[in-house]
Protein backbone atom coordinates (compact mmCIF):
# COMPACT_ATOMS: atom_id res chain seq x y z
CA UNK A 1 0.00 0.00 0.00
CA UNK A 2 1.36 3.39 -1.00
CA UNK A 3 1.40 6.27 1.46
CA UNK A 4 -1.00 9.12 0.71
CA UNK A 5 0.66 11.99 -1.16
CA UNK A 6 4.19 10.59 -0.91
CA UNK A 7 7.02 11.79 -3.14
CA UNK A 8 5.93 9.39 -5.90
CA UNK A 9 2.26 10.37 -5.75
CA UNK A 10 0.52 9.31 -9.01
CA UNK A 11 3.84 8.04 -10.40
CA UNK A 12 3.36 4.32 -10.86
CA UNK A 13 6.59 3.27 -12.54
CA UNK A 14 10.32 3.87 -12.23
CA UNK A 15 10.32 5.64 -15.61
CA UNK A 16 7.54 8.00 -14.51
CA UNK A 17 9.35 8.79 -11.26
CA UNK A 18 12.60 9.55 -13.09
CA UNK A 19 10.88 11.77 -15.66
CA UNK A 20 9.08 13.76 -13.00
CA UNK A 21 12.09 14.20 -10.73
CA UNK A 22 14.42 15.27 -13.55
CA UNK A 23 12.20 16.97 -16.12
CA UNK A 24 8.83 17.99 -14.70
CA UNK A 25 8.65 18.91 -11.01
CA UNK A 26 7.89 22.60 -10.67
CA UNK A 27 10.66 22.90 -8.08
CA UNK A 28 12.99 22.40 -11.04
CA UNK A 29 10.99 23.24 -14.19
CA UNK A 30 9.30 26.68 -14.01
CA UNK A 31 5.63 27.46 -14.49
CA UNK A 32 3.95 29.52 -17.20
CA UNK A 33 0.33 30.30 -16.37
CA UNK A 34 -0.95 31.56 -19.72
CA UNK A 35 -4.60 31.76 -18.62
CA UNK A 36 -5.85 32.64 -15.16
CA UNK A 37 -8.22 35.01 -13.36
CA UNK A 38 -5.82 36.41 -10.78
CA UNK A 39 -6.20 40.10 -9.94
CA UNK A 40 -3.03 41.99 -11.01
CA UNK A 41 -3.70 44.68 -8.40
CA UNK A 42 -3.22 42.09 -5.64
CA UNK A 43 0.16 41.20 -7.14
CA UNK A 44 1.28 44.82 -7.34
CA UNK A 45 0.16 45.57 -3.81
CA UNK A 46 1.74 42.29 -2.62
CA UNK A 47 -1.22 41.62 -0.37
CA UNK A 48 -1.04 39.47 2.71
CA UNK A 49 -3.90 37.08 3.42
CA UNK A 50 -5.19 37.18 6.97
CA UNK A 51 -6.09 33.51 7.08
CA UNK A 52 -6.53 30.37 4.98
CA UNK A 53 -10.22 31.07 4.37
CA UNK A 54 -9.33 34.23 2.47
CA UNK A 55 -6.89 32.44 0.18
CA UNK A 56 -8.81 29.14 -0.09
CA UNK A 57 -12.53 29.88 0.12
CA UNK A 58 -12.83 33.55 -0.79
CA UNK A 59 -13.83 32.92 -4.41
CA UNK A 60 -13.44 29.21 -5.03
CA UNK A 61 -16.67 27.96 -6.56
CA UNK A 62 -15.12 24.48 -6.89
CA UNK A 63 -15.20 24.22 -3.09
CA UNK A 64 -18.53 26.02 -2.77
CA UNK A 65 -20.25 23.41 -4.97
CA UNK A 66 -19.00 20.60 -2.76
CA UNK A 67 -20.00 22.40 0.43
CA UNK A 68 -23.55 22.70 -0.91
CA UNK A 69 -23.46 19.04 -1.94
CA UNK A 70 -22.53 18.15 1.64
CA UNK A 71 -25.61 20.02 2.83
CA UNK A 72 -23.90 23.06 4.33
CA UNK A 73 -26.01 26.17 4.75
CA UNK A 74 -25.21 29.04 2.34
CA UNK A 75 -24.38 31.23 5.33
CA UNK A 76 -21.13 29.25 5.67
CA UNK A 77 -20.34 29.39 1.96
CA UNK A 78 -21.00 32.86 0.54
CA UNK A 79 -22.78 34.28 3.57
CA UNK A 80 -21.83 36.21 6.69
CA UNK A 81 -20.37 33.43 8.85
CA UNK A 82 -16.92 34.06 10.29
CA UNK A 83 -13.85 32.95 8.37
CA UNK A 84 -13.13 30.23 10.91
CA UNK A 85 -16.70 28.93 10.73
CA UNK A 86 -16.43 28.69 6.94
CA UNK A 87 -13.11 26.89 7.19
CA UNK A 88 -14.49 24.52 9.79
CA UNK A 89 -17.38 23.65 7.46
CA UNK A 90 -14.96 23.00 4.59
CA UNK A 91 -12.99 20.66 6.87
CA UNK A 92 -16.21 18.71 7.48
CA UNK A 93 -16.54 18.10 3.74
CA UNK A 94 -12.99 16.99 3.10
CA UNK A 95 -13.07 13.33 4.25
CA UNK A 96 -16.06 12.67 1.97
CA UNK A 97 -14.22 13.88 -1.15
CA UNK A 98 -12.54 10.57 -1.94
CA UNK A 99 -11.74 10.50 -5.67
CA UNK A 100 -12.33 14.24 -6.07
CA UNK A 101 -9.40 16.43 -7.21
CA UNK A 102 -10.16 18.92 -4.44
CA UNK A 103 -8.99 16.34 -1.93
CA UNK A 104 -5.68 16.04 -3.75
CA UNK A 105 -5.28 19.75 -4.48
CA UNK A 106 -6.11 20.89 -0.97
CA UNK A 107 -3.63 18.53 0.67
CA UNK A 108 -1.01 19.18 -1.99
CA UNK A 109 -1.25 22.91 -1.24
CA UNK A 110 -1.04 22.34 2.52
CA UNK A 111 2.07 20.24 2.04
CA UNK A 112 3.85 22.19 -0.72
CA UNK A 113 3.39 25.72 0.62
CA UNK A 114 3.10 25.21 4.37
CA UNK A 115 4.77 21.88 5.11
CA UNK A 116 1.69 20.37 6.72
CA UNK A 117 1.97 16.55 6.56
CA UNK A 118 -1.39 15.54 8.02
CA UNK A 119 -4.88 15.48 6.54
CA UNK A 120 -7.68 17.99 6.94
CA UNK A 121 -10.82 16.75 8.65
CA UNK A 122 -13.08 18.02 11.44
CA UNK A 123 -10.72 16.64 14.09
CA UNK A 124 -7.73 18.58 12.69
CA UNK A 125 -9.48 21.78 11.57
CA UNK A 126 -8.22 23.92 14.46
CA UNK A 127 -4.71 22.49 14.14
CA UNK A 128 -4.55 23.25 10.42
CA UNK A 129 -6.09 26.71 10.92
CA UNK A 130 -3.45 27.68 13.50
CA UNK A 131 -0.56 26.01 11.65
CA UNK A 132 -1.25 27.63 8.28
CA UNK A 133 -2.28 31.06 9.58
CA UNK A 134 0.91 31.37 11.61
CA UNK A 135 2.81 31.16 8.33
CA UNK A 136 0.39 33.20 6.21
CA UNK A 137 0.87 36.11 8.56
CA UNK A 138 4.59 36.33 7.84
CA UNK A 139 6.13 38.32 4.94
CA UNK A 140 7.39 35.08 3.39
CA UNK A 141 3.80 34.24 2.44
CA UNK A 142 2.78 37.46 0.73
CA UNK A 143 1.27 37.12 -2.74
CA UNK A 144 4.55 37.83 -4.54
CA UNK A 145 6.43 35.34 -2.40
CA UNK A 146 3.78 32.68 -3.01
CA UNK A 147 4.30 33.22 -6.74
CA UNK A 148 8.06 32.96 -6.33
CA UNK A 149 7.67 29.86 -4.14
CA UNK A 150 5.71 28.33 -7.04
CA UNK A 151 8.60 28.96 -9.47
CA UNK A 152 6.29 30.96 -11.75
CA UNK A 153 8.01 32.91 -14.52
CA UNK A 154 5.02 34.41 -16.33
CA UNK A 155 1.32 35.00 -15.71
CA UNK A 156 -1.36 36.07 -18.19
CA UNK A 157 -4.38 37.57 -16.46
CA UNK A 158 -7.85 37.98 -18.01
CA UNK A 159 -8.68 41.54 -19.01
CA UNK A 160 -11.55 43.33 -20.70
CA UNK A 161 -10.79 45.65 -23.67
CA UNK A 162 -11.89 48.64 -21.58
CA UNK A 163 -9.44 47.86 -18.75
CA UNK A 164 -6.80 50.51 -18.10
CA UNK A 165 -4.04 47.91 -17.46
CA UNK A 166 -2.59 50.27 -14.87
CA UNK A 167 -1.64 47.45 -12.50
CA UNK A 168 0.24 45.60 -15.23
CA UNK A 169 2.12 48.80 -15.96
CA UNK A 170 3.00 49.29 -12.30
CA UNK A 171 4.18 45.70 -11.94
CA UNK A 172 6.38 46.03 -15.02
CA UNK A 173 7.91 49.23 -13.67
CA UNK A 174 8.73 47.58 -10.33
CA UNK A 175 12.33 46.40 -10.54
CA UNK A 176 11.90 44.41 -7.33
CA UNK A 177 9.64 41.81 -8.93
CA UNK A 178 10.94 39.83 -11.90
CA UNK A 179 7.89 37.68 -12.73
CA UNK A 180 6.18 38.84 -15.92
CA UNK A 181 2.49 39.65 -15.45
CA UNK A 182 0.91 40.26 -18.85
CA UNK A 183 -2.64 41.19 -19.83
CA UNK A 184 -4.74 38.85 -21.95
CA UNK A 185 -7.57 40.19 -24.10
CA UNK A 186 -11.07 38.90 -23.16
CA UNK A 187 -13.66 40.72 -25.36
CA UNK A 188 -16.73 38.65 -24.42
CA UNK A 189 -18.83 41.72 -23.62
CA UNK A 190 -18.21 43.16 -27.07
CA UNK A 191 -19.31 39.87 -28.66
CA UNK A 192 -22.38 39.11 -26.52
CA UNK A 193 -24.83 41.41 -28.33
CA UNK A 194 -27.78 39.57 -26.79
CA UNK A 195 -26.92 40.67 -23.23
CA UNK A 196 -28.98 43.37 -21.52
CA UNK A 197 -25.93 45.48 -20.74
CA UNK A 198 -24.47 45.35 -24.29
CA UNK A 199 -25.44 48.93 -25.19
CA UNK A 200 -24.00 50.27 -21.93
CA UNK A 201 -20.80 48.34 -22.55
CA UNK A 202 -20.44 49.77 -26.06
CA UNK A 203 -20.78 53.26 -24.58
CA UNK A 204 -17.89 52.50 -22.21
CA UNK A 205 -15.81 51.09 -25.08
CA UNK A 206 -16.49 54.29 -27.04
CA UNK A 207 -15.29 56.40 -24.13
CA UNK A 208 -12.12 54.41 -23.47
CA UNK A 209 -11.13 54.07 -27.14
CA UNK A 210 -11.97 57.64 -28.10
CA UNK A 211 -14.06 56.33 -31.00
CA UNK A 212 -17.80 57.02 -31.04
CA UNK A 213 -19.32 53.66 -31.93
CA UNK A 214 -22.37 54.10 -34.14
CA UNK A 215 -21.94 51.24 -36.61
CA UNK A 216 -19.83 48.19 -37.42
CA UNK A 217 -16.92 50.14 -38.90
CA UNK A 218 -16.56 52.35 -35.84
CA UNK A 219 -16.85 49.28 -33.60
CA UNK A 220 -13.95 47.69 -35.46
CA UNK A 221 -11.94 50.91 -35.19
CA UNK A 222 -12.51 51.05 -31.44
CA UNK A 223 -11.49 47.42 -30.99
CA UNK A 224 -8.35 47.94 -33.09
CA UNK A 225 -7.35 50.90 -30.91
CA UNK A 226 -7.72 48.78 -27.79
CA UNK A 227 -5.89 45.84 -29.38
CA UNK A 228 -3.00 48.17 -30.14
CA UNK A 229 -3.06 49.41 -26.54
CA UNK A 230 -2.98 45.85 -25.22
CA UNK A 231 -0.09 45.02 -27.58
CA UNK A 232 1.83 48.03 -26.29
CA UNK A 233 1.37 46.62 -22.80
CA UNK A 234 2.76 43.18 -23.62
CA UNK A 235 -0.39 41.25 -24.57
CA UNK A 236 -0.08 38.43 -27.09
CA UNK A 237 -2.94 36.20 -25.95
CA UNK A 238 -6.70 36.48 -26.36
CA UNK A 239 -9.46 34.39 -24.86
CA UNK A 240 -13.12 33.89 -25.69
CA UNK A 241 -15.67 32.28 -23.41
CA UNK A 242 -18.40 30.86 -25.65
CA UNK A 243 -21.37 28.57 -25.27
CA UNK A 244 -20.09 26.95 -28.45
CA UNK A 245 -17.99 27.94 -31.47
CA UNK A 246 -20.67 29.23 -33.79
CA UNK A 247 -20.60 29.77 -37.54
CA UNK A 248 -23.43 31.77 -39.07
CA UNK A 249 -21.90 33.80 -41.94
CA UNK A 250 -23.07 37.30 -42.83
CA UNK A 251 -21.81 40.28 -44.80
CA UNK A 252 -20.38 43.35 -43.11
CA UNK A 253 -23.52 45.18 -44.16
CA UNK A 254 -25.67 42.55 -42.42
CA UNK A 255 -23.62 42.89 -39.24
CA UNK A 256 -23.87 46.68 -39.45
CA UNK A 257 -27.67 46.45 -39.56
CA UNK A 258 -27.72 44.02 -36.62
CA UNK A 259 -25.46 46.24 -34.50
CA UNK A 260 -27.55 49.33 -35.21
CA UNK A 261 -30.68 47.43 -34.19
CA UNK A 262 -29.08 46.48 -30.87
CA UNK A 263 -27.89 50.05 -30.23
CA UNK A 264 -31.44 51.31 -30.84
CA UNK A 265 -32.89 48.78 -28.38
CA UNK A 266 -34.56 46.62 -31.05
CA UNK A 267 -34.85 42.90 -30.40
CA UNK A 268 -32.70 40.48 -32.37
CA UNK A 269 -33.41 37.02 -33.71
CA UNK A 270 -31.24 34.09 -32.66
CA UNK A 271 -29.78 34.01 -36.16
CA UNK A 272 -28.83 37.68 -35.99
CA UNK A 273 -27.11 37.12 -32.63
CA UNK A 274 -25.06 34.30 -34.15
CA UNK A 275 -24.27 36.31 -37.29
CA UNK A 276 -22.97 39.20 -35.23
CA UNK A 277 -20.85 36.98 -32.98
CA UNK A 278 -19.44 35.07 -35.96
CA UNK A 279 -18.54 38.29 -37.78
CA UNK A 280 -16.85 39.91 -34.79
CA UNK A 281 -14.88 36.75 -33.97
CA UNK A 282 -13.67 36.43 -37.56
CA UNK A 283 -12.69 40.10 -37.61
CA UNK A 284 -10.78 39.70 -34.36
CA UNK A 285 -9.09 36.51 -35.58
CA UNK A 286 -7.65 38.48 -38.53
CA UNK A 287 -6.32 41.08 -36.11
CA UNK A 288 -4.75 38.35 -33.95
CA UNK A 289 -3.10 36.88 -37.04
CA UNK A 290 -1.62 40.27 -37.96
CA UNK A 291 -0.18 40.62 -34.45
CA UNK A 292 0.98 36.99 -34.10
CA UNK A 293 -1.32 36.61 -31.08
CA UNK A 294 -2.73 33.35 -29.80
CA UNK A 295 -6.52 32.96 -29.81
CA UNK A 296 -8.11 30.75 -27.15
CA UNK A 297 -11.65 29.43 -27.55
CA UNK A 298 -13.21 28.10 -24.33
CA UNK A 299 -16.65 26.62 -24.85
CA UNK A 300 -19.08 23.87 -23.88
CA UNK A 301 -20.48 25.41 -20.68
CA UNK A 302 -24.06 26.15 -19.70
CA UNK A 303 -23.95 28.95 -17.14
CA UNK A 304 -26.08 30.06 -14.21
CA UNK A 305 -28.36 27.03 -14.38
CA UNK A 306 -29.91 27.63 -10.96
CA UNK A 307 -31.58 31.01 -11.49
CA UNK A 308 -32.79 31.25 -7.90
CA UNK A 309 -29.25 30.91 -6.55
CA UNK A 310 -27.80 33.03 -9.36
CA UNK A 311 -30.02 35.92 -8.29
CA UNK A 312 -28.85 35.45 -4.69
CA UNK A 313 -25.11 34.99 -5.26
CA UNK A 314 -24.33 36.23 -8.79
CA UNK A 315 -22.13 34.70 -11.53
CA UNK A 316 -19.14 32.40 -10.98
CA UNK A 317 -20.47 31.05 -7.70
CA UNK A 318 -20.86 27.39 -8.64
CA UNK A 319 -23.95 27.02 -10.81
CA UNK A 320 -22.37 26.26 -14.19
CA UNK A 321 -22.22 22.84 -15.85
CA UNK A 322 -20.95 20.92 -18.86
CA UNK A 323 -23.03 21.45 -21.99
CA UNK A 324 -24.14 18.11 -23.36
CA UNK A 325 -24.99 19.32 -26.84
CA UNK A 326 -22.43 21.69 -28.36
CA UNK A 327 -22.76 21.61 -32.18
CA UNK A 328 -19.16 20.66 -32.97
CA UNK A 329 -19.90 20.80 -36.71
CA UNK A 330 -19.51 24.58 -36.46
CA UNK A 331 -15.88 24.45 -35.29
CA UNK A 332 -14.42 23.29 -38.64
CA UNK A 333 -16.65 25.76 -40.45
CA UNK A 334 -15.33 28.60 -38.31
CA UNK A 335 -11.70 27.51 -38.79
CA UNK A 336 -12.32 27.13 -42.50
CA UNK A 337 -13.61 30.69 -42.72
CA UNK A 338 -10.28 31.87 -41.30
CA UNK A 339 -8.37 29.55 -43.64
CA UNK A 340 -10.01 31.03 -46.75
CA UNK A 341 -7.89 34.14 -46.27
CA UNK A 342 -4.88 32.08 -45.17
CA UNK A 343 -5.02 34.01 -41.93
CA UNK A 344 -5.52 31.48 -39.16
CA UNK A 345 -3.91 32.76 -35.96
CA UNK A 346 -2.39 30.31 -33.54
CA UNK A 347 -5.49 28.93 -31.86
CA UNK A 348 -6.15 26.79 -28.78
CA UNK A 349 -9.50 25.00 -28.65
CA UNK A 350 -11.01 23.85 -25.34
CA UNK A 351 -14.33 22.10 -24.92
CA UNK A 352 -15.68 21.57 -21.45
CA UNK A 353 -17.36 18.41 -22.74
CA UNK A 354 -14.73 15.61 -22.78
CA UNK A 355 -16.84 13.66 -25.29
CA UNK A 356 -15.48 16.10 -27.88
CA UNK A 357 -11.79 15.30 -27.28
CA UNK A 358 -11.41 13.03 -30.31
CA UNK A 359 -13.46 15.32 -32.56
CA UNK A 360 -11.26 18.28 -31.67
CA UNK A 361 -8.10 16.22 -32.19
CA UNK A 362 -9.16 15.33 -35.72
CA UNK A 363 -10.60 18.74 -36.64
CA UNK A 364 -7.45 20.64 -35.72
CA UNK A 365 -5.44 18.31 -37.95
CA UNK A 366 -7.27 19.76 -40.95
CA UNK A 367 -5.93 23.26 -40.31
CA UNK A 368 -2.27 22.83 -39.35
CA UNK A 369 0.57 24.39 -41.30
CA UNK A 370 2.08 27.84 -41.61
CA UNK A 371 5.49 26.58 -40.53
CA UNK A 372 4.25 26.49 -36.92
CA UNK A 373 4.36 23.39 -34.75
CA UNK A 374 0.74 22.54 -33.91
CA UNK A 375 -0.56 25.94 -34.96
CA UNK A 376 -4.01 24.76 -33.84
CA UNK A 377 -3.86 23.16 -30.40
CA UNK A 378 -6.30 21.23 -28.28
CA UNK A 379 -6.34 22.91 -24.90
CA UNK A 380 -5.72 21.15 -21.62
CA UNK A 381 -8.48 19.49 -19.63
CA UNK A 382 -10.04 22.37 -17.74
CA UNK A 383 -12.62 23.26 -15.09
CA UNK A 384 -14.69 20.11 -14.54
CA UNK A 385 -12.08 17.97 -16.29
CA UNK A 386 -8.82 18.90 -14.55
CA UNK A 387 -8.92 15.79 -12.37
CA UNK A 388 -6.88 12.60 -12.73
CA UNK A 389 -9.12 10.82 -15.25
CA UNK A 390 -10.00 13.98 -17.17
CA UNK A 391 -6.38 15.04 -17.62
CA UNK A 392 -5.24 11.54 -18.52
CA UNK A 393 -8.02 11.03 -21.08
CA UNK A 394 -7.30 14.40 -22.73
CA UNK A 395 -3.61 13.53 -22.98
CA UNK A 396 -4.32 10.07 -24.39
CA UNK A 397 -6.78 11.42 -26.95
CA UNK A 398 -4.39 14.17 -28.01
CA UNK A 399 -1.59 11.61 -28.38
CA UNK A 400 -3.79 9.30 -30.46
CA UNK A 401 -5.34 11.89 -32.77
CA UNK A 402 -2.73 14.68 -32.94
CA UNK A 403 0.81 15.23 -31.59
CA UNK A 404 1.26 15.13 -27.84
CA UNK A 405 4.89 16.20 -28.03
CA UNK A 406 3.86 19.67 -29.30
CA UNK A 407 1.30 20.28 -26.53
CA UNK A 408 1.57 23.61 -24.67
CA UNK A 409 0.50 22.05 -21.39
CA UNK A 410 -1.33 23.15 -18.28
CA UNK A 411 -2.95 26.39 -17.16
CA UNK A 412 -4.60 27.12 -13.83
CA UNK A 413 -7.75 29.02 -14.98
CA UNK A 414 -7.79 29.99 -11.32
CA UNK A 415 -8.35 32.92 -8.97
CA UNK A 416 -6.15 31.43 -6.25
CA UNK A 417 -2.48 32.12 -5.58
CA UNK A 418 -2.14 28.60 -4.17
CA UNK A 419 -3.37 26.80 -7.29
CA UNK A 420 0.04 26.47 -8.95
CA UNK A 421 0.47 23.02 -7.46
CA UNK A 422 -2.05 21.96 -10.11
CA UNK A 423 0.84 22.23 -12.55
CA UNK A 424 2.72 19.64 -10.49
CA UNK A 425 -0.43 17.51 -10.35
CA UNK A 426 -0.79 17.72 -14.14
CA UNK A 427 2.90 16.94 -14.67
CA UNK A 428 2.71 13.85 -12.46
CA UNK A 429 -0.17 12.52 -14.55
CA UNK A 430 1.74 13.36 -17.73
CA UNK A 431 4.87 11.56 -16.54
CA UNK A 432 2.85 8.56 -15.41
CA UNK A 433 1.27 8.28 -18.87
CA UNK A 434 4.56 8.66 -20.71
CA UNK A 435 6.23 6.27 -18.28
CA UNK A 436 3.48 3.76 -18.97
CA UNK A 437 4.10 3.98 -22.71
CA UNK A 438 7.79 3.26 -22.09
CA UNK A 439 7.29 0.50 -19.53
CA UNK A 440 4.89 -1.32 -21.88
CA UNK A 441 7.30 -1.09 -24.80
CA UNK A 442 5.03 1.31 -26.70
CA UNK A 443 7.78 3.97 -26.85
CA UNK A 444 11.55 3.46 -26.57
CA UNK A 445 13.44 4.43 -23.45
CA UNK A 446 15.16 7.22 -25.39
CA UNK A 447 16.21 9.60 -22.62
CA UNK A 448 16.97 12.52 -24.94
CA UNK A 449 13.55 12.53 -26.57
CA UNK A 450 11.69 11.71 -23.38
CA UNK A 451 13.35 14.73 -21.79
CA UNK A 452 12.49 16.91 -24.80
CA UNK A 453 8.84 15.82 -24.75
CA UNK A 454 8.38 16.15 -20.99
CA UNK A 455 10.12 19.50 -20.58
CA UNK A 456 8.41 20.72 -23.73
CA UNK A 457 4.90 20.02 -22.45
CA UNK A 458 5.75 21.31 -18.97
CA UNK A 459 7.33 24.58 -20.12
CA UNK A 460 9.32 24.94 -23.35
CA UNK A 461 6.49 24.48 -25.86
CA UNK A 462 4.56 27.36 -24.29
CA UNK A 463 7.63 29.62 -24.46
CA UNK A 464 7.93 28.93 -28.19
CA UNK A 465 4.24 28.88 -29.10
CA UNK A 466 3.26 32.09 -27.32
CA UNK A 467 6.54 33.83 -28.15
CA UNK A 468 7.19 34.76 -24.54
CA UNK A 469 10.47 36.48 -23.67
CA UNK A 470 11.79 33.61 -21.59
CA UNK A 471 14.67 31.18 -21.89
CA UNK A 472 13.90 27.50 -22.39
CA UNK A 473 15.06 24.93 -19.87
Amino acid sequence: MKTFLDKDFLLNSATAQKLFDEDATMKKIPVIDYHCHINPREIYEDIQFKNITEVWLGGDHYKWRQMRTFGIEEKYITGDATDYEKFEKWAECMPMLIGNPLYHWSHYELKYYFGYEGTLKPETAKEVWDFVNAKLNTPEFSVRNLIKKSNVKLICTTDDPIDSLEWHQKIKADAGFDVQVLPAWRPDKAVAIEKKDFKDYIAKLSEVSGVEITDYETLKSALIKRLDYFSENGASVSDHGLEYVMYEPATDNDIDVILKKALSNQSLTEKEVLQYATGVLLFLSEEYYKRNWVMQLHYGCTRNNNTYMFELTGPDTGFDAISAGTPSKHLPQFLNAMAKNNAIPKTIVYSLNPVENAAIGTIIGCFQGGNIRSRIQQGSAWWFNDHYEGIKEQLKSLAATSMLGNFVGMLTDSRSFLSYTRHDYFRRILCDLIGDYVEKGEYPNDEDYLKKITRGIAYNNAVEYFGFDLDKV
